[in-house]
């Protein structure tokens, strides 16, 4: 496994994904990160062609609905935090909420990665060995975006949906 897409903030804005989502299957990641905020389970159809793992944002209110869907869409179990190893990498995945618990991940050094949303801003950032990336949002955004990362070769990529 190489490459990842990530998106976050999506706020049912299916205009928006519907435009996203043949860009990102385009670039053919071998899995793709919603990192919260979706909001309604039938948003979930949106991405029904893509590899997808889903976290629960602060707005997501519809939580069984959302796991329900995901789970007949076979996207997988959706929880508030998402740990995964992808080749040698190991990832966190919060939406953000409680902002202190990102740098508390990165800085404890347990992760390569360590991914989020929720300030609907891009966000690349090193402490120590930790990346800290948040792809922006698809709503509420100066420029709707969301990040691509070739994981072998540490390359991060924003993309702008417009």
């Amino acid at each position: 496994m190489t490459k990842i897409c990530l998106i976050s903030d999506t706020h049912e804005n299916t205009t928006i994904i519907r435009k996203a989502v043949p860009i990102i299957k385009n670039l053919n990641p071998d899995l793709v990160v919603h990192c919260g905020d979706i909001i309604s389970p039938p948003t979930l159809d949106e991405f029904k062609e893509l590899p997808m793992r889903f976290i629960f944002g602060n707005n997501d209110g519809e939580k069984e609905g959302l796991r329900k869907k995901a789970h007949e869409l076979g996207f997988g179990e959706i929880d508030d935090e998402l740990e995964l190893t992808l080749g040698d990498k190991r990832f966190y995945f919060y939406h953000g909420t409680k902002e202190y618990l990102i740098d508390e991940m990165a800085g404890a050094q347990l992760y390569d990665y360590v991914c989020h949303g929720h300030t609907h801003r891009t966000r690349d950032e090193m402490i120590g060995r930790t990346r800290i990336i948040n792809p922006g949002a698809m709503y509420m955004a100066m420029k709707y975006t969301f990040a691509c990362l070739d994981i072998e070769k540490n390359l991060l990529e924003f993309k702008e949906v417009g």
